[in-house]
């Protein structure tokens, strides 16, 4: 190669985005103030693509799935004092937030859950960066089949559909839950230690109705009357979910983003 060619390339390296760089310009072009529905198809794609360029080091994090069950920290000895990972919260590290969309990340010791929820309104890119995650999520049966109780303790439940009931294990492929459809509803618990890079649009924001929701699901059998399945379904493929409070033990601890610069 002449020397024409490597001072080319270096120069193509240079102008060259990072994937998070690309990524946050690719969410600020996409989800807009103007935007009133989920993304485009060719949108998503766009994501797709971006995503699986992106593995923990791009963001600044270590691998702890390739470590043994003695490991310590999620970001190793120099940040935390040494404690068994089960013993550790999640960790939630901001890398963006304004009032069109979120990037961040969750990052999970063994075993930690984060219980069924709700993203009223949003769209939702997950991409497993590293190590292994049970996903459980519902989207809502459409018109709504509330059964309410008369009894007391008895909560009023909705119908839902299950929709995803997988472990994803990285490196995988991007997965996308929109208002209605994907998975909507979901709930996480970690196989081995992982982390989850998150793109949330629009973000949660009570005052506009976008609060997150916790719920508990129960079997199909527990309130049916026999009539709700729809189509060809099976009970298997539905639960009832009530709200519940936000779990008293869902504690997360705030972590420093230490991935490449962003220039917003």
């Amino acid at each position: 190669m002449c020397v024409q060619q490597i001072r080319g390339l270096f120069n193509m390296t240079k102008k060259s985005p990072c994937s998070v760089q690309a990524l946050f310009d690719l969410c600020k072009q996409t989800f807009t103030p103007s935007a009133t529905s989920p993304p485009s198809s060719q949108a998503i794609h766009k994501f797709y693509s971006l995503l699986d360029t992106i593995g923990p080091k791009e963001v600044g994090l270590k691998d702890e799935s390739l470590e043994d069950e003695r490991g310590h920290g999620l970001f190793g000895l120099s940040v935390f004092n040494r404690v068994d990972r089960w013993a550790q919260p999640i960790t939630y590290v901001d890398i963006h937030e304004d009032q069109n969309f979120t990037m961040c990340m969750f990052c999970f010791p063994t075993s930690a859950v984060i219980p069924l929820h709700d993203h009223p309104g949003m769209t939702v890119l997950s991409k497993v960066l590293y190590g292994s995650l049970h996903v459980k999520a519902y989207d809502w049966v459409e018109p709504a089949c509330i059964r309410k109780s008369e009894q007391i303790g008895h909560p009023t439940v909705r119908l839902a559909r299950l929709a995803v009931d997988k472990v994803i294990t990285a490196p995988h492929g991007t997965s996308v839950l929109y208002p209605k459809s994907g998975g909507n509803l979901h709930c996480f618990t970690a196989i081995t230690p992982c982390a989850v890079l998150d793109i949330l649009a629009p973000p949660y924001l009570e005052a506009a109705g976008r609060r997150c929701t916790y719920y508990h699901d129960y079997p199909y059998s527990s309130f049916a009357n026999g009539d709700e399945i729809v189509g060809n379904g099976k009970e298997q493929d539905y639960a009832w979910l009530a709200v519940v409070d936000t779990p008293e033990d869902l504690y997360m601890r705030p972590g420093r983003y230490m991935g490449p610069a962003i220039h917003r």
